[in-house]
């Protein structure tokens, strides 16, 4: 059986917009991909609310995404899926363009180094939309900064992909975060997420 760790944040979690609640294991896209992949694939999920890619997060360790990664990595993975970064975005972490590279490169390291085996499917967060500034909840925390940073995302995790060798995806072009927050996924586009990446792995597993 092979294993698949998703590692992320809220998006990879499950979050619905509409309740702030998680999607059950049949909305979101990884309960979804184990669905579609079946008995001869095992998800891991490992995503988390409020985490963030390399900024030591204000709420602890497992919400810091380099110092939760390791843990996830003993088994060895035979693929992981990154997609993390834009909690790092918060205006109190106040992070450089240059930062977010690194930031992702130190992750990309973290497992090569202690699984070196493992396939990585880097997909880059999505640009955030205006709506998020009008949120009850993530208005406080992201502002026109966070907003304009997060449209060089793509640009950014593409390079890092070609650098270290990792497969790459790029969601922006087929789905759109909620018009409720401008920043997390309805349950829609969670369908149209797993589907994509259960043909993106078939493909690569062949």
């Amino acid at each position: 059986m092979k294993k698949i760790l998703c590692f992320g944040d809220s998006n990879t979690f499950g979050y619905n917009p509409e309740n702030g609640l998680r999607f059950p294991s049949n909305e979101r896209w990884s309960g979804i991909l184990q669905s579609l992949l079946g008995n001869k694939y095992q998800i891991i999920e490992a995503g988390c609310n409020n985490r963030t890619c390399f900024r030591d997060n204000f709420n602890g360790e497992n919400l810091t995404g380099y110092k939760a990664l390791p843990k996830y990595l003993s088994n060895n993975p035979d693929i992981i899926i990154l997609w993390i970064g834009s909690n790092d975005l918060q205006r109190f972490y106040n992070v450089s363009l240059e930062e977010i590279q690194y930031g992702i490169e130190n992750l990309i390291e973290i497992i090569k180094n202690n699984s070196p085996n493992s396939k990585i499917i880097l997909i880059s967060p999505l640009e955030m939309k205006q709506e998020v500034l009008s949120s009850k909840i993530f208005s406080f925390l992201f502002d026109e900064n966070s907003i304009e940073k997060s449209k060089h995302f793509s640009e950014i995790y593409k390079i890092v992909a070609q650098k270290y060798n990792c497969s790459f995806i790029d969601f922006s072009q087929t789905i759109t975060p909620s018009k409720i927050d401008g920043l997390h996924f309805e349950n829609i586009e969670h369908e149209k997420i797993a589907n994509y990446l259960y043909n993106f792995i078939k493909n690569i597993n062949g």
